[in-house]
């Protein structure tokens, strides 16, 4: 103990006299100095943090000493849009996101990046909107459906010829087979002119 009747504050560089002394890490506080230093809540021995000689309280010591990045949150404050300006952390900014203009993908971009193209529209085709059909990739919605009457298809009520697709009724109708006996129901026998 130093002439003068106390030992230093670790805070406010002060006499600290007993009746006011709060011990950590082998210095001296006053009670009204052992604070932390980043949002100024009065600090107990559980609730204490140090940092080379810096006392925080363990909310703030583990947002700036603690690990980051997805999985170490705590709670609902996980959420929170604080980047931590507040103590001392700098973030950079990323670089804008340019895509790539290589008109000759490679084999791992044709798997994931949506070479295929739609037959009927041209478009790439992304697996959330993938259907197969006749040997090629189509969308969906809008474009597997019949070439002659719009009708959706699926893979049970699908003809195919030369890529193109049609209901299996249209298919007959243009490509089954034609003459005497080879009507289809009561529109069989209708005269043509």
């Amino acid at each position: 103990m130093p002439l003068g009747g106390g030992n230093k504050c670790g805070r406010c560089s002060k006499t600290v006299y007993f009746a006011e002394e709060v011990l950590c890490d082998g210095r001296s506080f006053h009670k009204s100095c052992f604070l932390c230093l980043v949002c100024t809540k009065n600090l107990d021995s559980t609730t204490v943090a140090v940092h080379m000689d810096e006392i925080y309280c363990k909310a703030c010591y583990g947002k700036k000493y603690g690990p980051k990045g997805y999985g170490y949150g705590q709670g609902a404050g996980t959420l929170s849009m604080d980047k931590g300006e507040a103590l001392g952390i700098t973030h950079k900014e990323a670089a804008p996101h340019r895509p790539t203009t290589n008109p000759n993908p490679s084999k791992l971009a044709q798997k994931f990046g949506g070479s295929d193209r739609c037959p009927r529209c041209g478009k790439a085709v992304y697996a959330a909107e993938k259907v197969i059909g006749a040997g090629s990739s189509w969308h969906k919605i809008g474009c597997f459906t019949c070439a002659i009457c719009g009708k959706s298809l699926e893979s049970t009520t699908l003809a195919d010829k030369d890529g193109e697709i049609y209901c299996k009724g249209c298919y007959g109708k243009k490509f089954g087979p034609k003459g005497c006996g080879y009507g289809q129901g009561a529109g069989a026998l209708a005269h043509t002119q």
